[in-house]
């Protein structure tokens, strides 16, 4: 199933302090949404998904089942199929899915503590191979799995060397509660080494986001308190070191995972929801050693709290952050919570300068009214959405979010929130795309 929405339901919103050039509707991108067949993706709090090398193709992980989705099915409908690897299909707990943009090669990763039952496809889910799944002396919770480029320079060019015909790196990070570890695979994701600390107490706690790898090697692993900042953990040389850098300007975050998007020139652009449950972002041209362009995502939209912050680049000037968020103040942890919840993105083209923001779903919510508990096992009934969402773009610059919908049947219409957990994705039809 799928809707397009119509103008008014995605009204731009100008950020007005941020310059002129914010309210250029002729950049801005149209959304279509696209919902799965009965029965299917009805668990997919913390959803994942990335591209696979076939245009109009997607892999999505909702909870035990991952789902190869072809968006051009009979009268433009989708086609969602179970390519689930049997391996993988059994109660783990986080589940988590990411491709590399290169080679094609897709990874599934179902956490099992202190390791992680992991498989990659080359052929969009027809057929699977079984991995080690995790580095020697990870952590127990919290992973996520990424794949690029060896750096060309330094000791990891000096170091690194694929041991097979498998041309990339393959991280696998994870945390306990007062450190996170990343381990690199040289053989395609078949088996990991050592697990290297990666905050040594900068940070608060392991509590991480996503590992990201940019085009010339550099590995990131986001953290949203070191210091009291927002930060980063940088690695260089291919995982054997890495190095806190904070963004001076940012105020320590919420609980809400925070998450960085590389572009294809190194441009990073950090996003993480602050201590007043505002969505911010800011740019480094240096590989986070500096940041400009500290912007609020969310006052102009009227936020008072914001969730899942997720961002990506393509070209280097070109970036999109996507979040939750509602105008309702006060603490959306609270299970009566009055607030509802909206599915929001941002995005510049201009290297960060300026944004223009759009609801994604005005007349639908995500969640409520009701919290929106991101407190783990200290949540009720409102636990539903989980830790985080995902956002990502095609080898042509086309931008997929990919969320969980807890607010379906009578409660879009004004009835009690369902508190469900509908995988539903967001996939840009019309405007600008972050690749020229």
């Amino acid at each position: 199933m799928s809707r397009l929405l119509a103008p008014a339901a995605v009204l731009l919103l100008a950020l007005a302090l941020l310059g002129p050039r914010a309210a250029s509707a002729q950049l801005a991108p149209i959304f279509q949404l696209h919902t799965p067949p009965p029965g299917a993706a009805l668990t997919a709090g913390e959803p994942t998904l990335d591209v696979t090398a076939t245009a109009d193709h997607l892999l999505f992980q909702a909870g035990l089942n991952t789902y190869r989705i072809n968006f051009k099915g009979p009268a433009g409908t989708t086609v969602w199929t179970n390519v689930t690897n049997p391996l993988n299909n059994f109660a783990t707990l986080d589940p988590f899915l990411t491709g590399d943009a290169v080679t094609g090669r897709l990874f599934v990763s179902q956490l099992a503590t202190a390791t992680s039952v992991m498989a990659f496809t080359d052929d969009e889910g027809k057929t699977w191979t079984a991995t080690q799944g995790a580095g020697i002396g990870s952590g127990i919770d919290h992973q996520s799995v990424a794949s690029g480029p060896y750096p060309k320079t330094g000791l990891g060019a000096t170091l690194a060397r694929p041991l097979l015909d498998y041309p990339h790196a393959v991280y696998y990070c994870s945390q306990t509660l007062v450190e996170a570890f990343c381990a690199r695979s040289d053989n395609g994701g078949l088996t990991f080494g050592l697990a290297i600390p990666l905050f040594k107490a900068a940070c608060s706690g392991g509590l991480h986001g996503h590992v990201k790898v940019a085009p010339d090697g550099t590995v990131y692993v986001p953290h949203k308190n070191c210091g009291g900042k927002p930060g980063v953990a940088v690695s260089e040389d291919a995982g054997h070191t890495w190095e806190v850098r904070t963004v001076p300007s940012g105020t320590a975050g919420s609980n809400a995972d925070p998450s960085i998007g590389i572009g294809r020139d190194g441009t990073a652009y950090l996003t993480w929801v602050d201590a007043n449950g505002r969505p911010k972002v800011a740019r480094s041209l240096d590989k986070g050693r500096s940041w400009a362009f500290t912007v609020d995502l969310g006052g102009a939209a009227g936020i008072n709290n914001a969730v899942f912050p997720a961002a990506v680049s393509g070209d280097g000037d070109r970036a999109a952050v996507a979040y939750l968020g509602t105008s309702v103040a006060g603490n959306h942890q609270d299970l009566s919570f009055p607030g509802k919840w909206y599915l929001h993105i941002a995005t510049s083209y201009d290297r960060g300068a300026n944004w223009s923001i759009r609801n994604l779903t005005p007349n639908d919510p995500v969640q409520g009214p009701g919290g929106l508990c991101t407190g783990g096992v200290t949540c009720g009934d409102n636990r539903n959405l989980l830790d985080f969402m995902d956002l990502v773009i095609d080898r042509s610059g086309r931008i997929y979010v990919g969320f969980a919908d807890g607010c379906t049947g009578s409660c879009v219409n004004g009835g009690t929130n369902t508190f469900s957990a509908l995988g539903t994705i967001a996939r840009q039809v019309d405007g600008a795309r972050l690749y020229r």
